[in-house]
C-alpha cells in the first residue's frame, strides 16, 4: 500500500515484470451493496457456468497495462501524477446491471459506474494517454465505467433470456454514491484459484491550478 501521498512503494519482489492496471477502488459500503446484488444473481443462476468476481476484486478499471518492467513503475506513477493534476475528486455512483457484449449472448455481467459531473471519461482518457508508453496492450476504443460481477463461460439463448429476467428487478438499482479522491496503480498476481490485487501507489486527484 502507498503510505506517503502518491509515491510508489516498491513491491517486495524480485520479479522483472509486474502485471499492472490502473483503477478506482470501491468503498466497503458500496462493495456491500454490490455483493448483495451479486448474491441474488448467484442464487438464481446455479445452472449457468459463471466465474464470479470476489469481493476484493470489485474495482473500476481505468486502464489495463499487462506486463510492465518493474524498474519502470516509479516513472509510471510519476506520469499518472502529472496527468491527474487537473482532476478534482470525482463524485461517483454505482448503478444499473448490464452485460457485455449484449443481453442476447452475455459474457460479462457488470454494475455500472457513473460520474455525476461527467469527468470520468476525461480521466480515463488522461490515464490512457499517460500510460501508453508503459504498455503494449491496445487502448480501449470505447470506455464504459463498470465493476465486473461475473464472467459467463458459456451460455445458450434460452439461458440468456432467463438471465435477463433475473436481472430485470435489479436493472436500474442504485448501489450507492461516493467521492473518489485518488486512483490506484494495482498489481495483479495470478494463481490457479484467482487473481490477487494489491495497491502499489495512490495517485491523488487534487486539481492543481486551472
Amino acid at each position: 500500500m502507498n503510505t506517503d501521498g502518491g509515491a510508489l512503494v516498491t513491491p517486495e519482489t524480485t520479479a522483472a515484470y509486474l502485471r499492472l492496471f490502473v483503477a478506482i477502488l470501491l468503498p466497503e459500503l458500496i462493495k456491500n451493496s454490490v455483493e448483495q446484488a451479486q448474491a441474488k444473481l448467484r442464487q438464481a443462476l446455479t445452472d449457468v457456468p459463471v466465474r464470479w468476481s470476489r469481493r476484493e476484486q470489485f474495482h473500476l478499471t481505468l486502464r489495463f497495462l499487462g506486463q510492465v518492467e518493474a524498474t519502470l513503475a516509479p516513472a509510471l506513477t510519476e506520469a499518472l501524477q502529472v496527468a491527474c493534476q487537473r482532476f478534482a475528486p470525482l463524485r461517483l455512483r454505482a448503478t444499473r446491471i448490464g452485460f457485455f457484449p449484449n443481453q442476447r449472448l452475455p459474457h460479462v455481467v457488470w454494475v455500472g459506474i457513473e460520474d455525476l459531473h461527467q469527468q470520468l471519461p476525461a480521466l480515463q482518457r488522461a490515464v490512457q494517454s499517460a500510460t501508453q508508453n508503459f504498455t503494449t496492450e491496445e487502448p480501449e476504443s470505447t470506455f464504459t465505467g463498470h465493476v465486473t460481477l461475473g464472467r459467463i463461460k458459456r451460455i445458450v439463448r434460452q439461458e440468456a433470456a432467463s438471465l435477463v429476467n433475473v436481472v430485470a428487478p435489479l436493472r436500474e438499482s442504485v448501489f450507492g454514491e461516493w467521492t473518489a479522491s485518488h486512483i490506484d496503480v494495482m498489481r495483479s498476481e495470478l494463481s490457479s484459484e484467482s487473481a490477487k490485487h494489491t495497491s502499489l501507489a495512490e495517485i491523488p486527484l487534487v486539481q492543481k491550478g486551472n
